[in-house]
């Protein structure tokens, strides 16, 4: 009985010390990884650093705007070119430094202000479904009315065509706007040459570029695209996009 109970211990022992090394073990590596982090550089690798010697894309932002039309002109013109290298800068601005909210809900936090924003080559003026808080923002127009002074050019989508009848920069000149919304566009503005919705997409008329909005911003901001870097960079950025893929798709 004796030689049991001894023999009993010993087993006990060596059951509480394989045990012991075993939480060591574990705990060691548990420490090692907390430790340890995971590093990631993922960071650095997205960020754009402005390049004062790039042209610069602003894109106007304000609560409620169509985030698929901010979307679609930084898309197209932050692509870079075959060679790997940036063609343009592309910043968001707003009124200030507070993040906006998208008409989706989604918020964007814009690079620069009406009172920081750098020279612009181009500014894409985009909509929202209410536009009647930015059509009656001072601000806001006056700030269009100022960078069409120094643009190459000015591009609105959808609603955006608003902002710049209201701005007046591009009186005498053809427009167009979502669908539905020409007539009451002409209305408004009569000095504004406004295109029939229903069968234009796309205007181009000088240093003015206007599209229906939404996806079809994509088509104003490519055509634009083409028009300072060449067909084969368009093709390219097309290429990236897949664009192809949307245009021949057929439901299997």
């Amino acid at each position: 009985m004796y030689k049991i109970v001894i023999l009993s211990m010993l087993l006990l022992s060596v059951m509480v010390s394989s045990c012991n090394t075993e939480k060591s073990k574990y705990s060691t590596q548990v420490e090692s990884v907390e430790h340890n982090p995971i590093k990631s550089d993922t960071l650095p690798k997205y960020l754009k650093v402005f390049n004062p010697e790039l042209p610069t894309i602003g894109l106007l932002i304000y609560n409620g705007v169509l985030q698929s039309e901010v979307v679609a002109a930084s898309d197209v013109f932050a692509k870079p070119n075959k060679d790997g290298k940036p063609l343009f800068n592309v910043v968001t601005i707003a009124e200030n430094e507070s993040p906006i909210t998208t008409e989706e809900g989604m918020k964007f936090v814009p690079d620069y202000t009406f009172q920081n924003c750098p020279e612009l080559e181009v500014l894409f003026v985009p909509s929202a479904y209410d536009m009647y808080e930015q059509v009656h923002n001072p601000k806001i127009v006056d700030f269009i009315r100022e960078k069409n002074k120094e643009t190459k050019y000015m591009v609105s989508n959808c609603a955006g065509a608003q902002l710049i009848g209201e701005s007046g920069i591009a009186d005498g000149h053809e427009i167009v706007t979502w669908i539905g919304g020409g007539e009451q566009l002409q209305k408004d503005y009569p000095n504004l040459k406004v295109q029939d919705d229903n069968l234009v997409t796309f205007v181009a008329d000088g240093k003015f570029f206007s599209s229906n909005g939404n996806l079809a911003s994509y088509i104003s901001a490519l055509n634009l695209l083409e028009e300072m870097t060449g067909t084969e960079h368009r093709k390219y950025v097309e290429s990236y996009l897949y664009l192809d893929r949307l245009q021949n798709w057929k439901k299997q």
